[in-house]
């Protein structure tokens, strides 16, 4: 499976790579995972090792991780890093991805992330990836790096606003169980979908303000289109 997700975050580029590279203050934002842990000792190529972990006992799952480039040069960034796991009920057997840091003219960065990974279980385990951990994954890459964004551009913790998604969601549960109460059964479906399609509040966290493909780069002006009157412009 291969993800591709993006956003625009209006801050400095420094603050966005320290809030992601730091390993204390990425576990905060990241709802994939629930604790990243440097690994002891130090690496003979100098590079960043950790130990991560998502869910809670009994259901744990552990993995481990290591940088394979990290470059900083005009402004821009971009690192990279290979994970694997070694145990047998773990989906994810390993994998490789980068995150890329884009300076935006104006201020703020695009903030990128491009990863594969191969899935253990053969095609039942292909199967599953396909309609059930790539979409989930998707919209917890997507979702957390919203909550980065937020956290960046208007300095709400992390733990702040996961408290206002799930505040907001409740809400829409509830809406949703009063029409489902009150109303014929087509009427209470239309309604309870036009509840969720309700978009989230600026300040709350959400997967579907993230890009998940990348922008194609403007086409060029077809020739004569400037001396007709200029070309249509395109934007990132």
């Amino acid at each position: 499976m291969h993800l591709y997700i993006a956003t625009r975050i209006q801050a400095p580029l420094d603050l966005v790579w320290r809030r992601t590279r730091d390993l204390a203050q990425h576990q905060r934002w990241d709802l994939r995972f629930t604790a990243i842990t440097p690994d002891p000792g130090a690496d003979p190529e100098g590079a960043q090792r950790f130990t991560y972990t998502t869910g809670r006992p009994p259901l744990t799952l552990t993995g481990h991780a290591r940088t394979t480039a990290e470059r900083r040069s005009a402004g821009a960034a971009v690192s990279a890093l290979r994970f694997w796991s070694h145990q047998r009920h773990c989906p994810i057997a390993s994998g490789a991805g980068h995150w890329r840091y884009t300076p935006l003219e104006g201020g703020g960065v695009d903030f990128a992330t491009a990863y594969r990974y191969r899935v253990r279980g053969g095609t039942a385990g292909r199967l599953a990836d396909r309609w059930l951990l790539g979409p989930l994954l998707g919209w917890a890459t997507a979702w957390s790096f919203d909550r980065l964004r937020l956290w960046c551009e208007r300095g709400t913790t992390p733990e702040a606003l996961a408290v206002r998604a799930v505040a907001e969601a409740g809400v829409r549960a509830g809406a949703c169980a009063v029409l489902a109460a009150g109303a014929p059964w087509p009427l209470a479906l239309a309604g309870a979908a036009a509840v969720w399609l309700v978009p989230p509040a600026p300040g709350t966290p959400a997967a579907r303000r993230c890009r998940r493909r990348p922008e194609r780069p403007a086409s060029p002006a077809p020739a004569g289109a400037a001396g007709a009157g200029g070309a249509d412009a395109g934007r990132r």
